[in-house]
């Protein structure tokens, strides 16, 4: 039997800063980075992981993957979905470092990148992409990777079970759909902050020559830009497109309502973050009080249980997990499982580095074997970064390629790695690679 023999760690950053790539109004100045997790396995393939930052402190999160180590070496590799569910239970079980969260910050974060390596690495070894390799897992199976520990107040097992199993009907035909069509996406390349108006116009007429039919721009820096660079996308895309915004979690309950009523006659399709991503009851009030624009949340979202409160409260309309914010694709797959019982579409979170990467399997996973649809969904898009992995997100006419590569498509470079490695790959030292 295969098992975990070693587990290396890279810090790795790219200086997107430079050219204001991932700008906003609460992160005005981004590098894009990577606290990288490779676990080694004695014969056969390894597992590529990661968890995602911008810039300072990826260092932090780095060590924090580290110091669950001694928890990976010497396990057998693990090959279904009984070794992922008590790896993953095993992880957010050491009550020490859970400490640190509970279950959330960057004690959680590491725990996400080491479960996700642990699923690259079980896909790998089956040879399946993972969106497939959990979707040919039985009902029963999926039931089985859910920690449902605070959650039977909102979702038992039995329901988890019997929404997986109404998914079961024309499961064949929607892998087959997925496999031919791909998945939609929308695209935030156009709407950084930090981009000129004529930049802005340039990238949104191209969007939708691209086959995008929803953008996204950043808010929340000053209300007459704002109420100006919404002007100017809403002529360059016309009225058919689109157009959500996103204020990186700005403001308070009172500036929201007023900055978004501002920004109402734009026709805003969804507000995301527009308060503390932690903050329920304020997410709750903005809702009721700006409908029917919509309220979009989860990119900074802890957990598994708050977001089964966002949902309780009616707080989301759109429902945007992170592949590398919280525990994994285990957790991932109970938060899918909670969007479906509440019957809130799951726009995921992405762009970053390698978020898309990644979360184009969960997404269609849920399609092809939670929800069973595509109905107001889509999957961010951001087109950058993606040539430093071995198995890229492609977006084309508007969709989302199907991974068909075996694993979870985390796995970067080599020469990527040697290149943006801090502090001491040639991108920072100034020397050639």
């Amino acid at each position: 039997m295969a098992t975990i023999v070693g587990m290396d760690v890279l810090d790795v950053r790219f200086p997107t800063s430079r050219e204001l790539d991932g700008s906003d109004a609460m992160n005005p100045d981004p590098d894009y980075s990577a606290a990288y997790v490779v676990l080694h396995a004695d014969e056969g393939p390894d597992g590529y992981g990661f968890a995602f930052t911008i810039g300072r402190g990826n260092d932090v999160q780095a060590a924090a993957i580290r110091a669950l180590e001694g928890h990976v070496l010497g396990l057998p590799v693990p090959q279904d979905a009984t070794a992922l569910a008590s790896l993953s239970r095993q992880l957010v079980g050491d009550s020490q470092l859970r400490w640190l969260g509970p279950e959330k910050g960057v004690a959680h974060m590491a725990v996400g990148a080491v479960v996700n390596a642990a699923w690259d690495l079980a896909a790998r070894r089956a040879d399946k992409p993972v969106w497939q390799f959990l979707s040919d897992m039985a009902p029963e199976e999926i039931v089985g990777l859910v920690d449902f520990r605070y959650l039977t107040d909102a979702i038992t097992p039995d329901e988890a079970y019997e929404i997986l199993t109404r998914a079961q009907q024309g499961k064949a035909e929607r892998v087959q759909h997925v496999l031919d069509n791909g998945y939609r996406a929308y695209t935030t390349s156009p709407g950084w902050l930090g981009y000129s108006d004529d930049k802005l116009v340039r990238l949104s007429k191209q969007a939708v020559a691209d086959g995008f039919d929803m953008i996204k721009l950043k808010v929340g820096g000053d209300l007459d830009d704002d109420i100006r660079r919404l002007r100017l996308a809403r002529a360059a895309v016309g009225d058919e497109i689109r157009i959500a915004v996103d204020a990186n979690q700005r403001w308070d309950v009172s500036v929201a309502v007023a900055w978004m009523r501002a920004l109402a006659p734009f026709d805003p399709y969804w507000i995301e973050e527009p308060t503390s991503p932690d903050d329920i009851l304020a997410h709750q009030a903005i809702a009721t009080r700006i409908a029917p624009i919509r309220v979009a949340s989860g990119e900074h979202v802890h957990n598994r249980v708050m977001f089964k409160q966002m949902l309780q409260a009616e707080a989301i309309s759109v429902l945007q997990l992170d592949a590398a914010r919280v525990g994994g694709v285990n957790e991932n797959v109970a938060i899918l499982l909670l969007a479906a019982k509440f019957g809130v579409p799951v726009c995921p979170h992405a762009g970053g580095v390698g978020l898309c990467e990644l979360v184009r399997h969960l997404s269609m996973f849920d399609y092809v074997a939670v929800s069973g649809t595509q109905t107001d969904r889509a999957i961010e898009w951001v087109d950058h970064l993606h040539e430093h992995f071995t198995d890229p997100a492609v977006v084309r006419a508007g969709y989302y390629l199907a991974p068909r590569k075996p694993g979870f498509s985390a796995r970067m470079h080599d020469a990527t790695l040697r290149r943006y490695r801090f502090p001491d790959g040639p991108e920072w030292t100034g020397e050639n690679s």
